[in-house]
C-alpha cells in the first residue's frame, strides 16, 4: 500500500465508524428517550427568562400563597416557598444556570485536556512525562477536597468563578483519554503514512488524530457534564460554591429548601414542594446523562454495540 493510499484510508475509516455509530444509536430507544429528556429540560432552563420573565426572586404578595402547595390556581403548578416565590420558575431558573456552569465548564476541561493530552500523545518523550506528571498532582488529591479549599478563599463565589474552578480539575481526565487515544493512534500507518508525506504536526493533529479520537473525546465531555452537576450541587449543599443570593441553581435551591425551617426537620414545615422541584431536575438530569453518555459509548465502541 501506497503512502498516500495510506493516508486515504485512514480518512474513510473515520467517515465509516460514524455512520456506524448513528446507525447503532438509533436501535438505543433507552438512550435516545434520555436524550430527548435532557434536551427538554435544558433547552426550558435555557429559556427561563423568556419563559418567567418576572424573575426567580418575584414574591407572591398575597400572603395565602406563602408555603403553598402545587395548583394550578394562580398558576403556582409546583407551589410556592415561605415567602411566596414560585418553585416551577425558581426551578428553571437554577436548571439555567445548573446547565450554564456544567456545560461551559465541560467545554472548558475537553478543550484544555484535548490540547494537553493531545501535545503528550503527539510528542511523548519528556514533554509527555512532564504533563501527565502535572495531571497527576491535580488529581492527586480528592476533588471535593480542593472544591472546598477553592471556594473557601473565593467572594463571592459566582457562576463564572465555579465554573472556572470545576474547569481546571477536569481537564485532567480529558486529557488522559486522549493522550492515551492519541499515542495508540501515531502507531497506525495512515499517521506514519501522513509523516513520511510531510504533513506537519498541526495537520497530522487536525486531520488525522482529532477526528478518528472524537468518539472518546465526546464520551468524556458527556461524562464530564453529569460530574460537574453532581459536583457543583455537592458543594452548595454543604454551603459552599454559588450563593442563592447570588445566582440560583439547582444545588443551592434544595439547600435552602433543607435550611429554611425551624429544627433539624423543620424543612418538612415548608412543605415536600419546596425541594421536590430543583430535586426532581437534578436526578433526571444526572440520570439521562450518564444513559447518553454509555450509549454514545456503546455506539462508538463496536466490540461493544456488536453484542448488544
Amino acid at each position: 500500500m501506497t503512502t498516500a493510499a495510506a493516508v486515504g484510508e485512514g480518512t474513510l475509516q473515520s467517515r465509516g465508524h460514524w455512520a456506524h455509530t448513528r446507525q447503532r444509536l438509533v436501535r438505543q430507544p433507552a438512550t435516545l428517550a434520555a436524550l430527548a429528556v435532557l434536551v427538554v429540560l435544558l433547552t426550558a432552563g435555557g429559556f427561563a427568562h423568556v419563559l418567567a420573565p418576572q424573575g426567580w426572586n418575584a414574591i407572591d404578595l398575597s400572603a395565602r400563597w406563602a408555603n403553598h402547595a402545587p395548583t394550578i390556581s394562580g398558576w403556582h403548578l409546583l407551589g410556592t416557598d415561605n415567602i411566596g416565590r414560585d418553585v416551577l420558575v425558581r426551578t428553571l431558573y437554577g436548571i439555567h444556570d445548573t446547565e450554564l456552569s456544567a456545560l461551559l465548564g465541560a467545554l472548558i476541561a475537553t478543550l484544555v485536556g484535548l490540547t494537553v493530552g493531545g501535545i503528550a500523545g503527539l510528542h511523548g518523550g519528556w514533554l509527555d512525562v512532564t504533563l501527565m506528571r502535572i495531571a497527576d498532582l491535580v488529581t492527586a488529591f480528592p476533588a471535593m477536597v480542593l472544591m472546598l479549599a477553592a471556594f473557601a478563599f473565593i467572594s463571592p463565589v459566582t457562576t463564572t468563578t465555579a465554573t472556572l474552578v470545576f474547569a481546571g480539575y477536569m481537564w485532567t481526565f480529558v486529557a488522559r483519554v486522549t493522550r492515551a487515544r492519541f499515542s495508540a493512534l501515531g502507531a497506525e500507518e495512515f499517521v506514519m503514512a501522513a509523516r513520511a508525506l510531510g504533513a506537519s504536526d498541526t495537520r497530522i493533529f487536525l486531520r488525522h488524530l482529532l477526528p478518528n479520537a472524537a468518539g472518546a473525546l465526546l464520551v468524556s465531555a458527556t461524562s464530564l457534564v453529569g460530574q460537574i452537576v453532581l459536583l457543583e450541587a455537592t458543594v452548595e449543599f454543604v454551603g459552599f460554591g454559588v450563593s442563592s443570593q447570588v445566582n440560583p441553581t439547582l444545588g443551592n435551591l434544595i439547600a435552602d429548601a433543607t435550611s429554611s425551617g425551624i429544627g433539624a426537620y423543620g424543612f418538612l414545615n415548608l412543605g415536600w414542594w419546596v425541594w421536590a422541584g430543583p430535586a426532581v431536575a437534578l436526578v433526571l438530569i444526572l440520570v439521562c446523562t450518564n444513559i447518553v453518555g454509555d450509549g454514545l459509548d456503546t455506539a462508538l465502541n463496536p466490540r461493544i454495540g456488536g453484542r448488544r
